[in-house]
């Protein structure tokens, strides 16, 4: 039986060695990898290649992407030579489509960052974003970015069942982080919810690291999840 896509892993680790080990050892029960920023420096796009090419692997390159327009949408002709899945980007529209553009003629889907999963209330006080509830102000946010062309959003899971039942959702893509199994540490995540109830409310994908990567079994721990998506006893 072919692994379940909606399952992508945070390769959330020091290097591209370590990341290659942990895809090793999760064998053929993950398909999709995401691979973020922390790892750039440490052999990511290597790692994204020799996971794609030699493995046979999604790739969902994680750089949330912002920019003047011309320099995203430059970085992103580079960066879809690697033969990406998915790549992120802020939610601005003119970033959006610089990167839309960037992306043209691949298969590469842009998706687009509302508000970061681990940002509340406080937090955007704190960076001067206009007053308001978070949630209205992610779905203004994700509004935008399906009209200026993304193919999907980065969003919490508190957010998707709102998300998709806009209009514009129709046929775009939902990927969440601050997915946690039920029990499990809450970590730097602050708008979360189970695997199950993320896939109930019509996310697409959910990205899932520290739950995986730091138990002693972290194949075990991922079938565990995919049971949990599947609905089916662990």
């Amino acid at each position: 039986m072919p692994a379940d896509d909606r399952l992508i892993v945070a390769l959330d680790v020091p290097n591209a060695l370590e990341g290659l080990q942990l895809a090793e050892q999760l064998g053929d029960a993950v398909s999709f990898y995401k691979i973020g920023l922390g790892m750039l420096t440490g052999g990511g796009l290597a790692l994204a290649n020799e996971l794609k090419q030699g493995h046979g692997k999604r790739i969902f390159l994680d750089m949330k992407l912002f920019d003047i327009g011309i320099t995203v949408e430059k970085a992103v002709q580079g960066l879809v030579q690697f033969d990406l899945d998915f790549l992120t980007v802020h939610g601005d529209p003119y970033v959006v489509e610089a990167a839309k553009t960037g992306a043209a003629g691949t298969g590469t889907k842009i998706l687009a960052v509302s508000v970061l999963t681990s940002l509340d209330r406080a937090d955007l006080d704190g960076a001067l974003i206009k007053p308001g509830d978070v949630q209205e102000i992610v779905l203004e946010r994700v509004s935008r970015a399906f009209e200026a062309g993304a193919d999907g959003v980065i969003a919490s899971p508190q957010e998707a069942a709102l998300i998709r039942a806009l209009p514009e959702a129709s046929g775009k893509l939902i990927v969440t982080p601050g997915v946690r199994p039920a029990g499990a540490d809450l970590g730097d995540q602050k708008r979360v919810a189970t695997p199950a109830q993320a896939i109930s409310d019509g996310v697409d994908h959910i990205v899932v690291g520290r739950p995986i990567w730091a138990q002693a079994d972290p194949r075990a721990a991922a079938l565990a999840i995919l049971d949990e998506m599947a609905g089916r006893p662990s």
